[in-house]
């Protein structure tokens, strides 16, 4: 499907009044709620499980329940960003993670603590929804994907500051702490948003919740093979960081020996890979353009993949042998993340939330089947890890190389 002409354009400055400064800020605090809300829970993860005496299968639940809410949950706030704008459902969405933040963290039960991450995971649908479209609203699609790896840079460098922060936090002050600092995150994100963040939506669509609307709107978005290949594109590099962190805490701390404080530096170091793959996309874009980019962002994640399931086979189950070929998917990841999710919602400017949403709906749908096969698949082994890396790697390379050069469009 091609750009629509009236999205297309040279200028990189934001359409509406806000400082191109102040965009990007906004942007990177919107985009890192997810790994906020991952990242700094990981490290605590088997202690929590431990501690409310529940199976791994139960503690995987409160993550993988979480993204399941996230990814269906942007199918409703899509639609209502559109009618009603961006500012109002951010506004709602920040309140609400706030609340049920307080709630995870006051959790008495397994079951408790899984109802409230849900929650949570609908209110970040507001949230990354919402960032996703306005980086449509501001931008022409290229000029979309330069900011968005500006910002993606951004939740780098947030990333590189939850992995350590959450395993010493469960170390010192337990698994409760952790949860309660993205309270505190969502509360600042909150005020900043609601004392200067405009509206971005130009133009509301008054008929965007009408089913007849909502129906031709889905079906011009997944009729679009633009929308296919960048989406399965984020689908499939997501799939695979998201085997990392739902099995790594099991692997790293139970398998291969490493204290919640170290395994936070670990996470670090794939933050810190992730960061250079974000700032490798930028120079990529400006010298080979979009295809190529994403070319060789899939030839550092198949590689990856590859090396890390070579060194499974030849008996290498250490930290030294497995880390570092995660370090090669983490930087293409870094490059995917923008490239996709810009092209995803590049060709359509008045519909940028439902497309935004079905984006990430595909994301998080992945990512429950993923959580839900590693409940039943983590057997003390670094097994389930390797073989899930290895296969998102494998198809996420395969995506790059065919429907991204196929249809990815030039502008995008």
């Amino acid at each position: 499907m091609s750009v629509p002409s009236a999205a297309v354009g040279a200028d990189d400055a934001p359409a509406l009044p806000i400082r191109p400064g102040l965009a990007i800020v906004v942007l990177a605090l919107l985009l890192s709620i997810q790994p906020v809300t991952t990242d700094l829970y990981l490290p605590a993860l088997p202690a929590l499980t431990r501690s409310l005496g529940a199976p791994v299968a139960a503690g995987q639940l409160t993550l993988s329940a979480l993204l399941l809410a996230f990814g269906c949950s942007q199918l409703l706030w899509g639609p209502l960003s559109d009618r009603f704008g961006r500012r109002p459902v951010l506004l709602a969405g920040l309140l609400l993670y706030t609340l049920a933040s307080v709630g995870s963290a006051l959790a008495p039960t397994m079951a408790l603590l899984v109802a409230w991450r849900t929650l949570q995971g609908v209110a970040m649908g507001a949230v990354v929804m919402c960032a996703r479209a306005i980086v449509r609203d501001l931008y022409t699609p290229l000029a979309g994907a330069r900011a968005m790896s500006k910002a993606l840079t951004g939740l780098g460098l947030i990333a590189c500051l939850c992995a350590p922060l959450g395993g010493l936090l469960t170390e010192w002050l337990g698994w409760r702490a952790a949860l309660l600092v993205l309270t505190a995150y969502a509360a600042a994100t909150l005020a900043l948003i609601a004392l200067r963040l405009p509206e971005t939506l130009r133009q509301r669509n008054p008929q965007a919740l009408r089913p007849a609307t909502l129906a031709r709107t889905w079906a011009l978005v997944l009729r679009s093979p633009t929308f296919w290949a960048f989406s399965l594109q984020t689908t499939a590099s997501y799939g695979g960081l998201f085997t990392f962190l739902a099995a790594s805490s099991f692997v790293y701390i139970e398998v291969l020996g490493l204290s919640r404080t170290q395994y936070g530096l670990v996470l670090l170091s794939t933050a810190v890979a992730y960061l250079v793959g974000t700032l490798a996309c930028r120079r990529l874009l400006a010298r080979v353009g979009l295809r190529r980019t994403v070319a060789i962002a899939g030839a550092l994640s198949g590689s990856g993949g590859l090396l890390m399931a070579m060194a499974a086979l030849l008996g290498w189950h250490s930290v030294a042998a497995l880390l570092p070929p995660f370090y090669l998917f983490m930087l293409g990841h870094g490059i995917h993340q923008p490239c996709g999710q810009s092209g995803a919602v590049g060709p359509f400017p008045q519909a940028a939330g439902v497309a935004s949403a079905l984006n990430g709906f595909m994301m998080m749908l992945a990512a429950f089947a993923i959580g839900f096969w590693l409940g039943h698949a983590l057997d003390g082994t670094v097994w389930p890890l390797v073989r899930g890396v290895a296969f998102w790697s494998v198809l996420l390379a395969l995506i790059a190389w065919t429907l991204v050069q196929r249809h990815g469009e030039p502008h995008a």
